[in-house]
């Protein structure tokens, strides 16, 4: 079992404050974020691609040292917010693939990418699913041929059977999941349920628990909030469990992020999930 943070966990101090949010006061750098997850003693990162502060490869190089020094794992991450917009953006699959250079300078062997987001939720579905099949395919020949696999997010779009829909459609061994543990439950689907269902297709997680806002909409994503994990509502042993028996040798990967208005920094938790991970590791 492989421990990792998503550095989204950190988008207030990248500078991306939802409207909600207060500014942490203080600013991260990518280098920040390697050095604490060493510190933290993970085994790996999921580094979004948004946040990178250029994409000169001097600059990858830099972040690769850290990385090696720390013998992280790393998933580069693409597609932060909408990704493809359900299918309908070709610039941002060509601006997707063009990360293939990032994942060769940084090591990394899967990209997690979005297809579709929040913002398409309550769009037609069926069209999104098949233009979304109709790109990866090509995509996913593309990063064969580059020894790289695609793991597509459930981003609060599509319920776990859509998804085995575009993963069977597309059908390769380079187009796969990253199975976001509190999207899940967002969008309906019983997680550990979830996991079984898709565990075959799942090559990256972000490993969220999530806990109901009082007094927030339970038809906005926000209503389920994220929580230190193992402190939400999420059966984590149980769909580790699930994974774990299946043969998943991926991160389990701590994202936050929209932090519950019961906690005021991100930080802490990423640390206090960090050691709750371990804790179940060291029980299975």
């Amino acid at each position: 079992m492989k421990i990792g943070i998503d550095s989204y966990c950190y988008h207030r101090y990248f500078g991306e404050i939802y409207g909600n949010q207060t500014d942490p006061g203080k600013r991260m750098t990518y280098e920040d974020f390697l050095n604490r997850a060493i510190e933290l003693g993970v085994d790996g990162v999921s580094l979004e691609t948004c946040f990178f502060e250029t994409r000169d490869d001097d600059y990858f190089k830099r972040l690769k040292e850290i990385i090696d020094r720390g013998n992280l794992e790393v998933v580069v991450a693409w597609g932060h917010l909408d990704g493809l917009e359900g299918g309908t953006n070709l610039e941002a699959a060509k601006d997707m693939e063009s990360h293939f250079h990032t994942c060769d300078l940084l090591g990394a062997k899967v990209m997690r990418m979005v297809g579709s987001s929040l913002s398409f939720r309550n769009d037609p579905h069926r069209p999104q699913m098949e233009r979304i099949a109709k790109i990866m395919k090509e995509s996913a020949k593309r990063a064969e041929d580059r020894g790289i696999k695609f793991a597509m997010e459930n981003h609060f779009d599509f319920t776990a059977d859509e998804f085995l829909e575009i993963l069977e459609d597309v059908g390769s061994d380079h187009f796969g999941m990253t199975y976001d543990t509190g999207n899940a439950l967002r969008i309906g689907d019983e997680p550990v349920k979830t996991a079984e269902k898709l565990a075959k297709h799942i090559i990256a997680t972000h490993t969220k628990d999530i806990a109901p806002v009082y007094g927030a909409d339970p038809q906005e994503w926000d209503y389920f909030a994220s929580v230190p994990v193992g402190k939400g509502v999420v059966n984590m042993p149980g769909l580790i469990k699930v994974l774990e028996d299946f043969g998943y040798d991926g991160l389990f990967a701590i994202e936050i992020d929209y932090l519950h208005p019961d906690y005021e920094d991100e930080d802490p938790g990423v640390a206090e999930s960090v050691e709750y991970l371990k804790q179940v590791r060291q029980s299975l």
